[in-house]
C-alpha cells in the first residue's frame, strides 16, 4: 500500500506529513466553511438593537449610573477593538456618562495586561475615552463576596463589577475543554473572579466523567452550570456581546443579550462550525494546533479538542507550532525522572486522590492541566512534534515526549500503533472537535 501524504496549515506556510505505508486514512476533518458576515459593524448593531432574551442595549442601559464593560484578554481573538466604539455609542446614547464607564479585562488568574496590550485589545481611542483597571484575582480588598453556590463554590467577584449597576460582557464563543464553550457568563467566572472561586469552579470537572467537556451541551456541564449560578448572584443586568469566529478569525455570527439565551444560540453556531462528525474512534489521531499557534498552552488545546476521536490505548500525534515556545506555562525547575510508562503508573495511583493533593504556588488552570494530562497519559499514547520547545524543557518533561524532528516523532507514533492503523486527521484541531456516532 502506498504511503499517503497530508498537508496541514503551519503558520503562514504548510507542513507535509507522510504517513507510514500501512496506515489507513479515514478522513481529514476541517471546520465547515461558514461565510463571514459581510459587514461586521452592521451585524453588531443589529445584535445590539435586536438582542436575544433582553431588550436592546440602549434601553437596558438607560438610567444606569455605573457601567462596567468586561472584555476578554489577549488570549482570546475577539475583535473587541471593532466592537467597543459601537457599544460605547449605544451606552452614551442611553444617557450613560462617559466618566461612569469602566473597562476591565477578564484575566481570570492570568497575568495583568499592560497599557499597550489593552490598547491593542480594545483600541487606543476607546482607552483614551474611558478608565480601565486590571483584575486583581489575588487581592482580597479588590473582591466582594456574593455567597456560595449549590455546588459549594464561594463566589468572590471584582468590586468594580459587583458595584456596577449594569455590566456589558464582550467575548467569543469557541469550543472549550472544561466549559463546553467559551463566552456567556465565563467573563464573570473565572474572568473577574477571585482565586478561591476559580479553584473551586475548576475542581468540579476534575473527575473522569467530566475532565474533557469540549463541545458538550452546557446544560450537562457541572462547571458551566456552577459558574452561571455564581455569576447570577450579581443580581443585576448583564448584557453579553459574543462573536463566533471562523478559523480565519472572522465573525460568522454575533449574538447579544441574555448571558444564557444568547450564549446558547451562539453555541449552536459554534457547534455547527467546529463540530465534525466521525465514523468512530481511530487508532491514531493527528491533531495540528492551527490556529492556536501562539505558545504551548494554546497548542495543547488541539489535543484536548480531539482526544475523543481516539480509541482507548490509541496514539495521539500532536503537531504543535508554538511560535513563542512554552509561553507563560509553569514548568518544573527540576527534571522529572520518569518517562511515559512511569507517568502512566503515577497517574493510576494519583488520580483517585488528586483533589487532596497540595499543589502550592500553581495557578488553578495549571492544576487542571495536570489533572487533564494525567487522565490523558493514563488512557492514550501521546507523541508531540513541537520544534520550538527547548531541549532543556523536553528533558525536564520527558514523560510528555516532545520531539523537534518530524521524522523521529513519526517513528515513535508508528511504534505505538498497529501496522494497519486507522487514522483521523484534524488540520485545525485548535478549534475543531469530533462528534461521535450516537
Amino acid at each position: 500500500m502506498s504511503a499517503a501524504t497530508i498537508t496541514v496549515p503551519w503558520g503562514n506556510s504548510e507542513l507535509e506529513v507522510t504517513l507510514p505505508a500501512g496506515w489507513r486514512l479515514l478522513g481529514v476533518l476541517s471546520p465547515k466553511g461558514l461565510p463571514p458576515v459581510p459587514d461586521v459593524e452592521a451585524e453588531l448593531m443589529d445584535a445590539l438593537r435586536h438582542p436575544i432574551g433582553m431588550p436592546p442595549l440602549r434601553e437596558v442601559a438607560a438610567g444606569k449610573a455605573r457601567v462596567t464593560i468586561v472584555v476578554d484578554d489577549l488570549s482570546r481573538p475577539t475583535p473587541a477593538a471593532r466592537f467597543l466604539p459601537h457599544i460605547l455609542g449605544e451606552l452614551l446614547a442611553a444617557g450613560v456618562s462617559q466618566d461612569s464607564i469602566t473597562l476591565i479585562p477578564a484575566l481570570g488568574v492570568h497575568r495583568a495586561m499592560s497599557q499597550q496590550e489593552m490598547a491593542d485589545k480594545v483600541g487606543a481611542e476607546v482607552l483614551e475615552r474611558v478608565q480601565w483597571h486590571n483584575h486583581a484575582f489575588y487581592e482580597p480588598r479588590e473582591l466582594v463576596f456574593l455567597g456560595t453556590t449549590s455546588r459549594r463554590t464561594p463566589v468572590y467577584i471584582n468590586r468594580l463589577v459587583a458595584g456596577a449597576d449594569f455590566i456589558v460582557s464582550v467575548g467569543c464563543i469557541e469550543p472549550h475543554v472544561i466549559a463546553s464553550f467559551g463566552g456567556g457568563y465565563k467573563n464573570i467566572i473565572p474572568g473577574v473572579a477571585g482565586q478561591v472561586t476559580v479553584a473551586a469552579n475548576h475542581a468540579l470537572n476534575c473527575r473522569p466523567a467530566t475532565f474533557n467537556m469540549v463541545g458538550q451541551p452546557p446544560e450537562q456541564n457541572p462547571m458551566r452550570l456552577d459558574l452561571e449560578e455564581g455569576a447570577r448572584m450579581l443580581n443585576k443586568p448583564v448584557f453579553i456581546v459574543n462573536a463566533v469566529l471562523n478559523a480565519a478569525l472572522q465573525p460568522v455570527r454575533i449574538v447579544a443579550g441574555d448571558p444564557i439565551a444568547a450564549h446558547r444560540a451562539g453555541c449552536q453556531t459554534s457547534a455547527e462550525l467546529y463540530g465534525v462528525r466521525i465514523p468512530g474512534p481511530a487508532d491514531v489521531v493527528i491533531a495540528n494546533s492551527f490556529p492556536m499557534e501562539t505558545d504551548l498552552r494554546q497548542g495543547f488545546k488541539s489535543l484536548a479538542n480531539t482526544i475523543r476521536a481516539l480509541r482507548p490505548g490509541g496514539v495521539m500525534f500532536n503537531l504543535i507550532r508554538a511560535r513563542e515556545g512554552i509561553g507563560d506555562m509553569n514548568i518544573p525547575a527540576r527534571r522529572i525522572p520518569i518517562g511515559k510508562r512511569g507517568m502512566r503508573t503515577v497517574a493510576t495511583l494519583v488520580l483517585p486522590f488528586f483533589k487532596r493533593l497540595k499543589l502550592g504556588g500553581m495557578r488553578d488552570d495549571d492544576k487542571f492541566f495536570i489533572y487533564f494530562a494525567l487522565q490523558t497519559l493514563k488512557r492514550y499514547d501521546v507523541v508531540f512534534y513541537a520544534p520550538t520547545i527547548p531541549a532543556e524543557i523536553s528533558k525536564r518533561l520527558r514523560f510528555l515526549d516532545f520531539n523537534v524532528d518530524l521524522g523521529v516523532a513519526l517513528q515513535k507514533a508508528a511504534a505505538g500503533a498497529p501496522a494497519d492503523a486507522s487514522v483521523l486527521v484534524f488540520p485545525h484541531a485548535g478549534v475543531t472537535y469530533p462528534i461521535l456516532p450516537a
